[in-house]
């Protein structure tokens, strides 16, 4: 009984086994924290993007002052959202879409991330950014 007791007095060791519980829990919150920095990043690549599409689709070619602007096609708007979307290639960029309206576009364009979280599968993150662009005729 008394060797009992002195074993449960003992707290050699006791640092190592917190250690070995804390361990895995603190690696599983950092790479939480780096999946959500991949989302912050491919956020700020698709509002990039689309301040280069809204930038182009502003612009006005061969003025004429018969005739007015000529301006970019949707296609040209689209190939240069994809070409300026930037992210760690961890997810998937959706191909922008440009929509006409009476004197405006509306540019967006959508992301999709499926999570990992080492020991089991997150959810799926969607992101979808939009701009409106003013036209002037």
């Amino acid at each position: 009984m008394r060797n009992w007791l002195a074993l449960r007095r003992d707290e050699r060791g006791a640092a190592a086994i917190e250690l070995a519980i804390a361990v895995p829990v603190l690696a599983l919150f950092l790479w939480g924290i780096f999946q959500v920095g991949v989302a912050f990043q491919a956020n700020a690549g698709m509002q990039h993007a689309l301040g280069e599409g809204a930038r182009l689709a502003t612009l006005c070619y061969d003025p004429d002052p018969d005739t007015g602007c000529a301006h970019p096609t949707n296609q040209a708007i689209k190939d240069r959202i994809k070409d300026k979307v930037f992210g760690t290639g961890v997810g998937v960029f959706a191909d922008p879409t440009v929509t006409d309206g009476a004197d405006y576009k509306d540019l967006s364009v959508s992301y999709s991330m499926d999570t990992n979280f080492l020991l089991f599968d997150g959810p799926t993150i969607n992101l979808t950014r939009t701009k409106r662009v003013y036209i002037a005729s």
